[in-house]
């Protein structure tokens, strides 16, 4: 679902007047890519890298001029992929953490798998940015972990008062804005109306994706996030 609706947003978030002003994609579906989290974590012997970069080495082949890969969590592993397979690969929570700074904000609240808040990566761009990252409880989190897991990547309906509970505990730390850094939490957004305080980790993917291939974004989609009122 996360790859399909990736696709969705960058049609969507394209500036275009006819179909040839759109973007030319080839979209590699890999699910049997292993577990990312389960490998940061140690849960699971298998790494999904070598994978990935023969996807990237094969899409070198056809010609495309960079990449984006639609699972935060495999941004573990931006250095290896990006040497792997010799393509610029777009860095979401990088450019996720400089829309954020540019906007001025201060507190940045985190919904993300395990394997991401693990491995500090979202922490690591946000402070480097000059921001202070907030991040949920260890239950908060095994709530996090259920709505993407169990709802979202299971394909059933999603528990929005789980959601709020994740939404009023990282608020109630400062947060004034939550990212939400797994393409699983887009799809919640996709198919929810989140209100204010939230910006889109898979947004700024499309984002990026755009301007990196020479192409204008939808005017629509220049303000990708409003803070906490």
């Amino acid at each position: 679902m996360a790859t399909a609706y990736f696709m969705e947003l960058l049609v969507k978030m394209t500036k275009a007047e006819c179909d040839q002003d759109h973007l030319e994609m080839i979209i590699y579906n890999s699910p049997k890519i292993p577990d990312r989290t389960a490998y940061i974590l140690g849960k699971s012997p298998d790494s999904p890298l070598p994978e990935i970069i023969s996807l990237g080495q094969r899409l070198r082949q056809q010609n495309v001029s960079c990449i984006a890969i639609p699972c935060i969590t495999a941004h573990y592993f931006h250095h290896e992929i990006q040497d792997g397979i010799g393509l610029p690969v777009i860095h979401a929570i990088r450019d996720t953490a400089e829309i954020l700074h540019h906007a001025g904000m201060q507190r940045v609240g985190i919904m993300a798998t395990d394997g991401t808040i693990e491995s500090g990566i979202f922490q690591r761009e946000i402070e480097q940015a000059g921001m202070q990252a907030v991040l949920p409880d260890k239950q908060t989190q095994a709530m996090v972990m259920h709505l993407i897991y169990d709802e979202v990547k299971a394909g059933k309906p999603v528990d929005m008062e789980i959601f709020a509970q994740v939404k009023d505990h990282l608020k109630a730390q400062g947060a004034q804005v939550i990212v939400l850094g797994c393409t699983e939490l887009s799809v919640i957004k996709k198919d929810h109306e989140l209100g204010d305080g939230f910006i889109d980790a898979m947004e700024v993917l499309s984002r990026s994706a755009i301007l990196a291939c020479g192409k204008e974004v939808n005017p629509e989609y220049e303000e990708l996030f409003h803070p906490f009122s």
